[in-house]
Parts: C-alpha cells; structure tokens; sequence
C-alpha cells in the first residue's frame, strides 16, 4: 500500500510539520497502525481509508509513535494533500474525513493554491496554573487556559521569551495535560514578517524526541479564538517557532476554525507490510 510523507504549513521540503501517510485499502487494526506510527517516527502518521458514506468520503485516524490522537491539524493536512497529489480526489472537489471523536472533517483547496480545513474551535478556560508549570517551562507565566483537548494554553510576556523556551520535558511530563501551548502577540519587529502571534507546543506525554511538535494544526483551534477575542480580529496569522517553523492561517467562523497552509510531499513510496 502507499506510505508518504508530507511537510505540512509549508511549501518547501524540509520546513513546516512532517506526518507520515498511510493510504490504506480497507479497515486495518488499531495496534497494527500503532506499530507503523511507531516505525515511521514522526509526530503523527494519518492513516486514511475510503467509506461509503452520505456524509464522509473516508476514514481518518491518527497514531503518534506512542498513542492515538483525537485530533491532529498537520497529519490532516498531509492526508488531504496525499489525496489530491497522487490523484486519488479531483482538484476541485473537497475531501470529507470521519473521525472517531472530532467528528467530520472537510478540508478544499483555498484560493492561494494551499489547503484550507474546517476544524471544531476549541477555546481555552482560564484555570490556576498547575504546580509545576512556571518552573517546567523555565519562564514567568501569565494567563493559563485549558481546552477539551486537555492541552494547557500559557500567555507568555513576549515574543522573545517563546523563542527563548528550554522546558524541562521530563518536569513537562508530570503536568496533567496533552499538551503545553506558549503564546504571546508578535513583536513589532518579528524576524519571519507577516503573523500576528508565535506559539510553541510542547507535547512531553506523546511525542517522541525532544518533545515539541514543529507545526501544531490542533493546537490552532485553541488558539484562534485565544487571540480573536484579544486582537479584536477572526483572521489572523499565527507563526509557530520551532526550528523548523510554520506559518499558519486561522479564520474564526462561529464555533469553527478555517485553519489554511500549503504542504509538500518528500516521499512517496510502498508500505510492504
């Protein structure tokens, strides 16, 4: 069957989120995908199938390399435009995805040429930040937020101190959360132009690695409803500053969010077993 692997919110090799994709011919075994997810190594690996359905075209799911997601932005991505790119949906028409917990997905191609996909907006609530956390992350904390996904939101002073960020990963661990979401408005003077916030995300319990995940589509639901009501705005440009870097739209649209990017494929090849 055919594995690929595809640079989501960029449009260059080797920038942007790598998720690795399975286009699978039929229903396959939950601890089988598991074990691809875990040869593959990426952040996450989508494996999509067909289904004849009224309302879905196919089957999504998601594996890091150690569980099951309920949702993931770039690995959604990467299967849309594994599907377009290898001709297996027309241009023109868009893909609806099922999902076992995010329900339908649907993701078209946007006017730039990227992708644009229509995912659940799922706004933080302030809570007291968790004993640990300040000292974990290695920075002074401001407002903190909780979302369905169960990751943490965390407002940091600046710009500079998300860039900065050196978190204890295995402190990070210990903090009853999917994930840890920093954030702070852009610079006047960012040095990648053109967003209106920086973000990182650091996912200590299901990533392998050093434990952030480059681009982070999910992690956009949070936070474009974080930023709308702050910036006064529903489209916004986010920039996530991990090595690799990404850019990401967001357009707030009632209880969704239009997040858009541009993707690259780098491998296109055979899954043997």
């Amino acid at each position: 069957m055919k594995i690929l692997v595809v640079d989501a919110f960029t449009d260059r090799p080797f920038a942007g989120n790598p998720a690795g994709v399975c286009l699978l011919d039929g229903p396959a075994d939950a601890a089988w995908m598991q074990r691809v997810a875990a040869e593959m190594k990426h952040s996450e690996t989508a494996f999509v199938r067909p289904v004849d359905e009224p309302g879905a075209d196919f089957e999504l799911r998601w594996f890091t390399p150690l569980v099951e997601v309920a949702l993931c932005g770039h690995a959604t991505m990467g299967a849309a435009h594994a599907l377009y790119d290898t001709g297996t949906v027309p241009a023109d028409r868009p893909i609806r995805f099922r999902t076992l917990e995010s329900g339908v997905l649907t993701v078209t191609r946007d006017g730039d040429g990227g992708l644009a996909m229509d995912f659940p907006s799922c706004p933080p609530e302030p809570v007291v930040p968790p004993a640990g956390l300040a000292e974990a992350l290695g920075a002074e904390i401001g407002w903190t937020g909780r979302n369905v996904q169960n990751d943490l939101v965390v407002e940091l002073a600046d710009e500079k101190a998300v860039r900065a960020l050196a978190p204890d990963m295995a402190a990070l661990a210990e903090i009853d959360a999917r994930g840890v979401i920093t954030t702070a408005a852009r610079a006047e003077e960012g040095p990648d132009g053109g967003y209106d916030f920086v973000s990182r995300f650091f996912g200590a319990r299901v990533l392998l690695g050093d434990g952030e995940d480059p681009v982070t589509g999910s992690a956009h639901c949070a936070l474009a409803p974080f930023w709308a009501e702050r910036l006064g705005r529903g489209d916004l440009t986010g920039y996530q500053a991990s090595e690799r870097g990404g850019r990401v739209r967001t357009a707030l649209r009632g209880g969704r969010v239009i997040i858009s990017g541009a993707a690259v494929t780098v491998l296109d090849g055979t899954l043997r077993v």
